[in-house]
């Protein structure tokens, strides 16, 4: 086990303690909304948002269950830039932690809210927008594929789903501090589409086009997919130049959102029309 580093904070082993009582709120999307923060736990996941610059207002851990050096470094480094750091008895970090065998490291981080504005062909060339979509584990896995594929971001329409749920989180394995994340009504994403000229390819099992016979995916473009309830209505198709399907040979009616955006974004990525000097 690596050497511990010392501290001038006290332990916390109250399970009341204030502090203690503040993150367990921050498992209800009341709390994340009204204090505009989430939480991110794991040795990775916390790595991932320290490197990403994120904005972090406080470092939990606990001692005795935190085995990396890698960790405590991090802990280390984050309290010389002035985060509180807080260390916690085991049996509290047990009652704040969602996982079943914690690191010992969980982080409070400030939402970034970005804007459907700010986004345009330059810094979003290709990107995903979910319609409604219901699953925070699906969400999360969807940025982590938007990552693997090179993609721009993500965006929700219409979306009652928080994108800083903790499976969201969890799912997203440290994608979420890297890539925009935009809620939108219909009313704005058709204008903004419209104002930058954006290839819209919709997704359905009635498609008229099989993913397979695409033969190019022109820049600046989305994909844009329905819920996993209702898939796309009329309103929606109405906004792609293309409705494509993935063929569905046997039984079952239909894909997880998330494998589905899994194979299409890696038929896009093969077959996007790169115009010169755009990745």
């Amino acid at each position: 086990m690596p050497e511990q580093q010392p501290t001038r904070v006290a332990q916390i082993t109250s399970r009341s303690n204030p502090k203690i009582k503040s993150i367990r709120a921050l498992q209800h999307r009341k709390t994340r909304q009204k204090t505009g923060t989430y939480l991110v736990e794991g040795i990775h996941h916390v790595g991932e948002a320290v490197e990403a610059g994120a904005q972090i207002e406080a470092i939990y851990y606990a001692p005795d269950l935190l085995k990396s050096e890698y960790a405590f470094n991090l802990i280390k480094n984050q309290t010389s830039s002035g985060v509180p750091c807080y260390p916690t008895s085991t049996d509290v970090f047990a009652s704040i932690t969602a996982k079943e065998n914690p690191q010992g490291i969980l982080i409070v981080v400030l939402q970034l809210e970005s804007k459907l504005v700010d986004l345009a062909p330059h810094n979003f060339p290709w990107g995903v927008a979910l319609v409604s979509p219901q699953d925070p584990g699906n969400l999360g896995t969807i940025l982590r594929t938007i990552d693997a594929v090179g993609a721009s971001g993500l965006l929700l329409i219409d979306a009652g789903i928080d994108p800083y749920h903790p499976s969201a989180v969890r799912a997203s394995m440290g994608t979420i501090f890297w890539y925009p994340v935009v809620k939108s009504s219909l009313t704005d994403f058709r204008s903004w589409v419209q104002e930058h000229n954006y290839h819209v390819y919709g997704t359905s099992a009635s498609g008229d086009t099989d993913y397979l016979s695409v033969g190019r995916y022109e820049l600046p473009c989305i994909l844009l997919m329905g819920s996993e309830r209702q898939g796309l209505s009329h309103e929606y198709t109405q906004l792609c130049e293309q409705v494509i399907s993935l063929p569905m040979v046997a039984r079952a009616s239909s894909l997880n959102l998330g494998v589905a955006a899994g194979v299409l974004l890696y038929s896009m990525r093969e077959k996007i029309n790169h115009e010169p000097g755009v990745q």
